[in-house]
């Protein structure tokens, strides 16, 4: 097991919204040994929270990201939101992405929470400078979006509103980096953050090809996993294409390459999802999965996720 610990000044830190996102929040900060409550005031979301972060320690445990004396059964739930909030230094939220819904429960949450504590929105892809906008203490919130699942995948896109602190930001990204994750600050907010625009921007492309019958949506998924994909587990699109232009790098890639790539930016496509395009990729995408329910396909890829996180530590 590893032994680092978070940062001493959060020990405390609540999760609110208990779906895929919130638990898998919940087992990694229950696994670097926080004390960790949980707040959703859904019916069966003890239930579903605990099974969740359940299947997620044995992974957490290969990984070697547990510390001494961590267990799934230290886990708090409590439906009371205000209850939920005494005394946390940190709360990671992950409610409906919904701007008039984020922005009430953050006015909500402003009102119970100790003076400390920084308050970090899971938001794909939400603006927090209009989420904070009705909060008495704006400066303590920041986005801190993480990749699903959080447990698993290091990236943390952190990013704060126009009323944000400087401080906020900086404990925010400490607090990530102290549980092994890998947080990224952006310079300013644009909708989608980082991650998910290039994400949205390889699936329209695909999208396309999949619409001009280019290939079959499995190939066309095939075409990332088994190609670029593999070395963008390794770097990112401008390293990679720096490795790709040899000795001179990026200047000579630009320099042979840059004028063929611009024409095939010209040529990408803008799709329109008609109702029959969406059958198509949904008959596509179930075919590729070749009968393997949801369930099945999610613990394929934790394990190989593992496999390669397990590597790239190496």
């Amino acid at each position: 097991m590893s032994h680092i610990t978070a940062t001493p000044s959060v020990r405390r830190v609540a999760v609110v919204g208990a779906g895929t996102i919130g638990a898998s929040w919940a087992a990694l900060f229950l696994a670097r040994g926080l004390e960790v409550v949980v707040s959703d005031p859904a019916p069966d979301a003890e239930t579903q929270t605990r099974a969740r972060v359940a299947e997620a320690w044995p992974v957490l445990e290969k990984l070697g990201r547990i510390v001494r004396g961590a267990s799934p059964d230290a886990l708090r739930f409590e439906p009371d939101l205000d209850a939920a909030l005494a005394g946390v230094d940190f709360v990671q939220e992950n409610a409906p992405e919904r701007e008039d819904f984020k922005t009430a429960l953050f006015a909500r949450m402003d009102a119970a929470l100790p003076a400390h504590a920084i308050v970090a929105s899971s938001s794909s892809g939400l603006i927090m400078s209009r989420l904070q906008s009705q909060c008495s203490h704006p400066e303590r919130y920041v986005i801190g979006h993480p990749f699903n699942p959080p447990h698993l995948i290091p990236l943390v896109e952190v990013v704060g509103g126009n009323q944000t602190s400087p401080d906020a930001i900086e404990r925010a990204i400490a607090f990530y980096r102290s549980l092994g994750k890998h947080p990224i600050r952006l310079n300013k907010e644009v909708p989608g953050h980082i991650a998910n625009r290039l994400q949205a921007a390889l699936w329209r492309e695909a999208i396309h090809l999949a619409a001009e019958n280019v290939a079959s949506v499995a190939d066309i998924d095939a075409a990332v996993s088994q190609g670029p994909g593999l070395r963008w587990a390794l770097f990112g699109p401008h390293m990679t294409f720096n490795l790709g232009g040899g000795a001179g790098g990026l200047s000579h890639f630009m320099d042979h390459l840059l004028g063929p790539v611009q024409t095939w930016w010209a040529d990408l496509g803008a799709p329109e999802v008609t109702p029959e395009l969406r059958r198509q990729l949904i008959d596509g995408v179930n075919a590729e999965a070749g009968g393997r329910s949801l369930a099945e396909l999610a613990a394929q890829r934790d394990s190989q996720l593992t496999a390669l996180l397990k590597a790239l530590e190496r």
